[in-house]
Parts: structure tokens; sequence; C-alpha cells
């Protein structure tokens, strides 16, 4: 019998983030259609539970363009939208099952979205290099043998929140990013005394 893992998602105008939260995932198989279908596979923990789950997305994508990323905790995916527009749910038909919830960490609401977002640089991992290897489809990942990809040959770990940050370059990071520290009443009273 299998598991699902935990799977979080967001969106933005022309992209959607899958995040599959599976730590120490071995031998993860991910396989994405142009249609929309999304399929992913691993074994995980010190007894090999099979992890999998398969789901149909609102609408088509662009395999070619879309991007994925094995970490050491999660397997991290930007699937780019065929046509660039806001999905109004996730998926084709009914409700997303229970192991699949909003990304609140990722997510920008359809107003919010003025301009292309620093996208993740995931070294150039598309899933259009991977569409022999495996046994799902157009597309599979029969592990990560040689490879070079986790967090030791990314430079990053990978891990719940802050995927985003960690990936994204410094020379790409949006203005509004930048935060300045405002001025505590007590280090102002503190200079002028300071000055006295």
């Amino acid at each position: 019998m299998s598991r699902h893992p935990e799977v979080k998602w967001a969106q933005r105008e022309d992209k959607i983030y899958i995040t599959v939260l599976l730590a120490d995932a071995k031998n993860p198989k991910v396989n994405l259609e142009p249609e929309g279908v999304f399929t992913f596979s691993a074994t995980a923990g010190a007894e090999n539970h099979l992890y999998e789950f398969k789901i149909e997305l609102q609408d088509k994508v662009n395999v070619e363009e879309s991007k994925i990323n094995i970490g050491v905790r999660n397997i991290f995916c930007v699937l780019e939208k065929e046509e660039k527009k806001w999905w109004n749910k996730l998926l084709r038909e009914g409700k997303p099952p229970h192991y699949v919830k909003v990304d609140w960490d990722k997510w920008v609401d359809e107003d919010e979205d003025n301009g292309p977002p620093s996208d993740l640089d995931l070294g150039g991992m598309d899933f259009s290099k991977f569409g022999d290897m495996g046994g799902m489809g157009g597309m599979g990942m029969p592990g990560m043998g040689g490879m070079g990809m986790g967090d030791d040959a990314m430079g990053n770990d990978f891990d719940d929140s802050d995927d985003e940050e960690q990936a994204t370059k410094p020379e790409e990071s949006a203005p509004e990013t930048i935060i300045e520290k405002p001025k505590v009443e007590g280090e102002a009273a503190e200079g002028k005394a300071q000055a006295s």
C-alpha cells in the first residue's frame, strides 16, 4: 500500500510551483505531461515506504520550460503554464486531496503580481532533459545516480519555507525585497544623549 507525501502549491500568472515534502526520497520518479498530468513516486524512510500521487492540473503546461530540483528534504518543481493566465484552482476536477495544500510562503495574489518574480535558479534542470529515463511516460526520474543533484551539488539545502530565497541570485532580487531597518525611539534618544 502506498502513502501520499505532503504537497504544497502556489502560482504566478505564468507558473505553478509544486513542492513535494519528502525527506531523503529514494528513486524519485516525476512525470509531467503537456495536458497537465503530474505523477510522482518515491520511497522514503527506514522501511522504504512507497509514496506516490497523481494529479490532473487545471490546464496545459509547457514541459520543455518546466524545471525540477531534487533536494534532501523535498522535490521542488516550477511548472511553466502553456498559457499565461491565472488559474482559479489547481486541479481540473474536484477539490484537492487532503495532502495537497497551498504554499503560503510562495503565494502571490493575482492583483499583487505586478511583474516577473525573481525565479529560482535550478541549475538548468528541466523536465525535457529527462525524457527517456525511467518508465513513467514522457519523463521519468529514476533516482539521482550521478546527476549531481541535491544540496551539495547545488550549494543549497532546499527546506520548507526558504526555497525561493536561498536559490534567488542577488542580481535578480526584486527591489521590494530590500527592507530598511527603521530607527527605534531608544536609538534616537541614545544618539541625542551621546551628542550632549
